[in-house]
């Protein structure tokens, strides 16, 4: 089990049901549970409604990117009128969390999330991240297996804090014979949402290999409707030059989004 790294954050955070405050909280706690990169949150009970919190002794089976990543202490469900939330929240037994509450980001229990003001998806924002989109003449070449599935002269590169850079290819220069689509979707918190997802044909199949944003955050708008690869999956050619396949977060199936 890895450690739990904590860093206090001068950022008003809310967390609703309908149009219940579950969670309003001026001094959140940002925590990191290592080696996992994607922080959460940690508040002080006096910041939850925890009168709306009923302790459950049945454990959760919630999605490995969503749940705790270390021994939890006490589950609880959440109950905001005739709605119940099961396995909404839950508090560590980790030293750094004692005394505090995680409340879960996972799709379709909390309604709502706001950091100050601004709505947020997906995950907390990482104080210590940027994303940065860039339009680039490299030559880039996207293979599987032999297969060609994307060439292009006008990809855009996407720089993000500890990942591998990400080639975005224009739709007209990708090869979706070799693609099928899937129902996968995901949501980032500095990109924003994507509904398209695409599983290489193979033999053999690899699931969720590329995806797209239709609609993205204002800060990456240069790949709007344009289509990436995971580096960690594929074969990479950039100016003639093979690439390595990286050893990211996205290299394990479980930190994945639909795998």
């Amino acid at each position: 089990m890895g450690t739990v790294r904590t860093e206090a954050i001068d950022k008003r955070v809310r967390g609703y049901v309908g149009a219940t405050a579950v969670v309003d909280s001026r001094a959140p706690l940002l925590f990191w549970e290592e080696p996992f990169p994607v922080p959460g949150y940690a508040f002080a009970m006096d910041d939850v409604r925890m009168d709306l919190l009923h302790p459950t002794s049945a454990a959760a089976d919630a999605p490995f990117f969503f749940g705790p990543k270390g021994p939890v202490a006490q589950w609880f469900d959440l109950r905001v009128g005739d709605r119940l939330v099961p396995h909404a929240a839950w508090t560590r037994d980790d030293p750094a969390l004692r005394g505090m509450v995680v409340l879960s980001w996972q799709p379709g229990l909390l309604d709502r999330w706001l950091e100050e003001d601004e709505e947020v998806r997906g995950h907390p924002r990482d104080p210590h991240k940027r994303v940065e989109a860039v339009a680039s003449g490299r030559h880039v070449q996207v293979r599987l297996d032999g297969v060609e599935l994307a060439e292009t002269d006008r990809p855009v590169l996407l720089f993000e804090t500890d990942l591998p850079t990400r080639y975005y290819v224009p739709r007209a220069d990708v090869h979706f014979g070799s693609l099928t689509p899937s129902d996968n979707h995901s949501l980032c918190p500095y990109k924003g949402e994507t509904r398209e997802y695409w599983s290489a044909v193979g033999p053999p199949v690899v699931r969720n290999v590329a995806w797209s944003y239709w609609s993205p955050l204002p800060a990456v708008q240069k790949v709007a409707g344009m289509v990436a690869f995971y580096n960690e999956l594929v074969d990479l050619t950039v100016d003639g030059v093979a690439q390595e396949r990286p050893v990211s977060p996205f290299s394990e199936a479980a930190h994945r989004p639909g795998s």
